[in-house]
């Protein structure tokens, strides 16, 4: 993701969210050097997108979405697994995230990634108050057995 993305980005954080982050926020995670994003690109248009961190001991993801119209076509899972490969790359043993109680097609996106529930944020979000589910992938060796 470049600055000129911004404009499409932000196009489907509104779309995507109840409670959007600013285009403030996106600009902020520009200036963070662990963070690191990924666009999808149909036909020249922005489709879809991942916000993460590369932290010392794994990844933590913090936001995903694409286009509503090219939802269901495997974009989600395809971004999902370009951090999951992002992690591996670097020898990262955990990719962590936390998504909305509500959002159960996030939720069940990440669980056919292998993603586990670990816990609840109770008033996580404070837009609204409501809790998170905090999901991981384990990824070292022992827990692929």
């Amino acid at each position: 993701m470049t600055l000129a993305d911004l404009d499409e980005v932000m196009a489907i954080e509104r779309a995507s969210f109840a409670y959007p982050w600013s285009s403030r926020f996106f600009l902020q995670e520009f200036q963070v050097e662990c963070a690191r994003s990924i666009v999808v690109e149909i036909d020249g248009k922005i489709v879809g997108y991942v916000l993460f961190w590369l932290l010392p001991d794994g990844v933590d993801i913090h936001n995903l979405a694409v286009r509503s119209e090219y939802r269901r076509r495997g974009i989600g899972r395809n971004l999902l697994q370009q951090v999951i490969f992002e992690a591996l790359r670097r020898s990262s043993t955990r990719v962590t995230l936390e998504v909305r109680k509500s959002n159960l097609a996030a939720q069940k996106l990440y669980e056919s990634a292998g993603f586990v529930a670990t816990g609840i944020r109770r008033a996580y979000y404070s837009d609204d108050g409501e809790d998170a589910l905090t999901m991981a992938l384990d990824l070292a060796p022992s827990a692929q057995r």
